[in-house]
């Protein structure tokens, strides 16, 4: 009887480990959503707003790139934020301010207040896109981790989706108003749900209280000497006297971690997919496709690409590897953007076959799946799992805010880059861009499938070269 019992609060504990898990991915994951609302709804609400307002290029720049001057701000606030009230309370922050963002852009009488409230928007998406991975990375286990982060990537292309097909709904009748307002729904059911979760036991812990960390570790454990193991490996990590700050200037170690996490964010975003996202409507039209109707179609149809190509990311991230894909990715996009440079080319003469305009539809398909297979989860899958536990915080703010910059300095550049360099350059720029990334992944990038946090931060720290440190 007493085996029989035992057998039985075995299976009860893995039940509820296993929904307690599922309700911190899916919450979490919905700050991916509003990341993913913020990033989709922009391309079809622009032409309308240029139009009504009469934007010239660098406003229009100005109204997308906006949002991620506020981003990158929001991420060095979430540092801050994360350490001091902990994960829960930072993705709490982020979801405020996005219903106070999409609101306010849906209410703007001119482009300076769209700016503004674009800046507050950015800065709810730059917390959440810094707690968000940093949250479930710490909250899941070794061999899902890859699973569960690609995940959170999922929920952006779904909200980006989402936001394609609302943008499309409201553009037979214009309202660019109602595409962002209309956004802030999921951040009232994000506040919601947050506020039922646990918070980080790494963060509990680094705050001194193990009571609560070690309460936590079993509700995430089936098995109670497996959540003692990991909270004695979380005390060992934390003999480091220094943290932050201090230790990047103090620890070579921490700052090649630092340097990795920024590189990976600056090859996800010079890839150049979010200019297919900002302005997707504008690359339909340079490919021939002139009418409102062809273009939000073509843009939904990319969105479902962008879906279904992550849906395959986040099967394979934790069985194939991180290194592969991304490898595999840089290549595909590499070779896409070369090609649709091709197309803009010929379509630039005048005198272009009838199937070059699907030619290069197709081509940014491809570019589209290339990145949601490779670069789009997995930087954020190693950003969130190379950096030591007493400089998280800092490392992946660090590489957080170089994802917003280097994202607003592609959605800042873009049109300006066609006006001077032409189409077909500005895309095999992209092209060789991503060529040398193949090059740097082969490089720097290590393999973290299936390793514990505390045993890639041991590696590192041990001086094993960058791409060693998940053996």
């Amino acid at each position: 009887m007493v085996a029989e019992g035992t057998m039985e609060d075995a299976a009860a504990r893995k039940k509820h480990a296993t929904r307690i898990r599922a309700f911190i991915y899916f919450a979490a994951g919905m700050a991916g959503l509003l990341f993913g609302l913020d990033q989709g709804v922009i391309s079809g609400a622009l032409p309308f707003i240029s139009q009504e307002w009469n934007l010239g290029s660098v406003a229009q720049e100005w109204v997308v790139s906006s949002m991620m001057l506020g981003a990158a701000t929001g991420a060095i606030v979430a540092l801050f934020l994360a350490r001091g009230i902990g994960r829960k309370k930072s993705l709490m922050t982020g979801a405020t301010l996005f219903i106070i963002g999409c609101l306010g852009s849906g209410l703007s009488t001119g482009v300076t207040m769209l700016v503004a409230f674009r800046l507050i928007l950015g800065l709810s998406i730059g917390i959440a896109s810094y707690t968000a991975p940093l949250y479930l990375a710490e909250m899941s286990d070794k061999d899902s981790r890859g699973k569960v982060i690609s995940g959170y990537q999922l929920m952006v292309t779904v909200g980006i989706l989402l936001a394609f097909l609302s943008d499309t709904y409201f553009s037979y009748s214009g309202l660019w108003r109602s595409m962002l307002s209309i956004i802030a729904i999921p951040g009232f059911i994000l506040i919601l749900t947050v506020f039922t979760l646990p918070d980080s036991p790494r963060w509990l812990a680094t705050k001194g209280r193990f009571a609560e960390a070690s309460k936590v570790l079993n509700m995430l454990h089936e098995k109670t000497e497996v959540a003692e193991e990991e909270l004695a490996d979380i005390k060992e990590t934390l003999k480091v006297k220094q943290a932050g700050w201090q230790l990047f200037k103090a620890n070579k170690n921490v700052r090649r971690a630092v340097f990795l996490g920024v590189l990976l964010q600056a090859m996800q975003q010079f890839t150049g997919f979010n200019v297919i996202m900002y302005y997707s409507p504008k690359i339909l039209g340079l490919a021939g496709f002139s009418s409102t109707e062809d273009q939000m179609i073509g843009t939904v149809i990319n969105g479902i690409v962008f879906t279904l190509a992550t849906f395959i990311a986040v099967g394979m991230v934790d069985k194939s590897g991180r290194k592969p894909a991304l490898k595999i990715g840089f290549f595909v996009m590499a070779v896409s953007m070369a090609i649709v440079g091709v197309c803009m080319t010929m379509l630039e003469g005048g005198n272009a076959p009838s199937f070059v305009p699907y030619l290069a539809a197709i081509m940014t398909m491809m570019m589209i799946a290339g990145f949601a297979m490779s670069a789009g989860p997995i930087v954020w899958v190693l950003c969130s799992e190379i950096q030591p536990l007493k400089s998280r915080e800092f490392g992946v703010a660090c590489s957080t805010m170089t994802n917003w910059i280097t994202c607003a300095i592609v959605g800042a550049t873009f049109l300006s880059l066609i006006d001077a360099l032409g189409s077909a350059n500005t895309f095999w720029l992209y092209a060789a861009l991503n060529a040398v990334f193949i090059f740097l992944t082969i490089g720097f990038v290590p393999e973290t499938k299936n390793v514990t946090l505390e045993e890639i931060e041991k590696n590192l720290m041990s001086g094993k070269k960058l791409r060693d440190i998940g053996c």
